[in-house]
């Protein structure tokens, strides 16, 4: 419950909270706007860019030795993801810019922080998570894309993937990453030692782009669209596509026969959706006034995320300690081990 407390008041919550409040009552608008929005692609380019240059190698390289909890994330991320999305959507409860934001937030790849952390908490195969979270990251530049072309844009829907759109994506994203992991020989060291000042960077970068897309929201009469019933029922909604995604994850663990520290690997990185990742990909595929409410679900999730993953994350610390953790049969069957 404390680390639970800890998520809902961590200062980067906290900080994106206050960016939609700062976005809310004082928009960026007229000559400013456009000032705002080169502003957060110069962030995007460098968020991405030092995204390339932490992404090691060796983890690249690493990622093949353990192929099937690799494959079983990118599954659920993905495939499984998307396929709970397109369910919920399907129902008549969310409609408009909300109902394309939370399907665009199941097309999006795993986060690498929280994901590793999380499974480093909980006493799982950290070195695993490592791999998955940054495979998905990486697949996911231009799997996302990929995917809202094929599942979103379509008559009626809200996105579409334009040449403009796939040149924005390549010069924005793909490229500055590319970049930063070819420089990586050089900056690696660097990005190492200033942990500190890539983070700021990174949030930064992240509470920019929220901030100009809240804005550019709010103009186009975000808040007028938007009543209090609705934001709680798209609260309801998050929590019960993390439940489901929780779920069947940990069945999925226990169906391939994965030990406890994978499944920990598979349950955290494969229910986790990339703040950072998701937030500029939607600046870049929606139109300027609809990008507020369609990050709105995402906003939600990540923050519901933390919270649940940060209980589940200590109960499994807690089992380890006990000397309560669960243990994989022959069958794959996942059992207690008896005390002698």
């Amino acid at each position: 419950m404390l680390r639970a407390l800890i998520a809902v008041f961590e200062p980067f919550v906290l900080a994106l909270v206050g960016t939609m409040l700062l976005a809310s009552f004082l928009p960026a608008r007229g000559m400013a706007a456009p000032v705002f929005e080169s502003l957060t692609t110069a962030g995007i380019v460098l968020l991405f860019f030092l995204h390339g240059a932490k992404l090691s190698r060796e983890a690249i390289l690493g990622g093949a030795r353990n192929w099937r909890l690799h494959l079983a994330v990118l599954a659920t991320t993905f495939v499984l993801f998307p396929l709970l999305g397109l369910a919920f959507v399907s129902l008549p409860i969310l409609e408009g810019p909300m109902a394309a934001g939370l399907l665009f937030l199941t097309l999006l790849p795993s986060t690498v922080q929280s994901s590793i952390a999380f499974t480093a908490i909980a006493r799982g195969n950290v070195a695993a998570a490592v791999c998955s979270a940054s495979f998905s990251n990486l697949l996911g530049i231009i799997v996302t894309p990929a995917l809202v072309a094929i599942v979103m844009s379509r008559p009626g829907a809200s996105a579409s993937i334009s040449i403009d759109s796939v040149q924005a994506i390549a010069l924005e994203l793909l490229l500055p990453f590319l970049l930063g992991h070819a420089l990586r020989p050089w900056l690696g060291s660097f990005v190492s030692r200033h942990k500190k000042l890539v983070s700021i960077v990174d949030r930064g970068s992240i509470l920019l782009v929220v901030y100009t897309a809240f804005s550019a929201a709010v103009v186009g009469g975000l808040w007028q669209r938007l009543s209090g019933e609705s934001l709680i029922l798209l609260l309801a909604v998050c929590c019960a596509l993390l439940a489901a995604i929780l779920l069947l994850t940990r069945a999925t663990g226990r169906l391939l026969g994965f030990n406890r520290e994978d499944s920990i690997v598979l349950l955290f990185c494969g229910s986790k959706k990339s703040l950072a990742t998701g937030v500029p990909i939607a600046g870049l595929l929606f139109p300027p006034a609809q990008v507020g409410a369609v990050i709105l679900p995402l906003m939600i999730f990540h923050q519901i995320q933390l919270i649940a993953c940060a209980v589940i994350a200590r109960r499994y610390a807690e089992k380890a300690e006990n000397g309560e953790s669960l243990v994989s049969r022959p069958d794959g069957t996942m059992v207690r081990p008896v005390r002698r």
